[in-house]
């Protein structure tokens, strides 16, 4: 039987590879290895907001998805990603509804955003963990934010403008009203145009 590696989902950031795409970091969860996917756009702002916790006016079609299984008691037990081929993951859906066990196929951004609406558990191969993962060390993005924490970094300490870009993306949005009305208070009105602009493209 092949080793199945439990994962969650660390983040998202600004693809380096693909331009107006973004990387979704999938971390394994007891080890030190991350499997970065680029998603699209669309995908990318279903993930965050799930990932922020954001309740949207209507219903997107990853919520709906949500509902509809939920509604009619069908129970989404965890999302596998078996395949990484041609520089694409293939991931299955599996689901159970009065004791029957059905699989689906899905593309690997649509599985996760919709896990994380339900709660479910993600898993992978060791062999997907082994091809694709990386250890990030001394990197913007390490461990939760953890480097950003103890690095304490302030926007003028970041002189790459992609990098403030993945910064300012990386951080919740009560992280960035906070640092708005300090940057107001102080009077700081650049650094709060910035966190401004930041918290208008999330609303947007």
């Amino acid at each position: 039987m092949e080793t199945r590696i439990k994962l969650r989902v660390q983040g998202l950031t600004n693809s380096q590879i693909q331009s107006g795409a973004y990387a979704l970091i999938l971390a394994e969860e007891n080890g030190l290895r991350r499997i970065p996917i680029i998603v699209g756009t669309a995908e990318a702002q279903s993930i965050a907001i799930a990932l922020e916790e954001i309740v949207p006016p209507r219903p997107l079609t990853h919520d709906l998805f949500a509902n509809f299984s939920k509604a009619f008691h069908i129970q989404l037990q965890e999302v596998f990603i078996y395949k990484f081929e041609e520089e694409v993951f293939y991931s299955k859906l599996l689901f159970v509804q009065n004791g029957q066990e059905i699989q689906l196929d899905s593309r690997t951004s649509d599985a996760i955003a919709i896990a994380l609406r339900i709660q479910c558990d993600i898993f992978t191969t060791e062999e997907i963990v082994k091809e694709c993962g990386v250890v990030l060390e001394e990197s913007l993005f390490t461990d939760e934010q953890d480097f950003l924490e103890k690095a304490n970094l302030e926007p003028e300490d970041i002189t790459n403008a992609q990098q403030l870009e993945e910064w300012l993306f990386s951080m919740d949005s009560s992280e960035l009203k906070e640092r708005f009305e300090a940057a107001i208070a102080s009077e700081n009105y650049e650094h709060a145009k910035m966190y401004k602009d930041e918290l208008r493209r999330r609303e947007e």
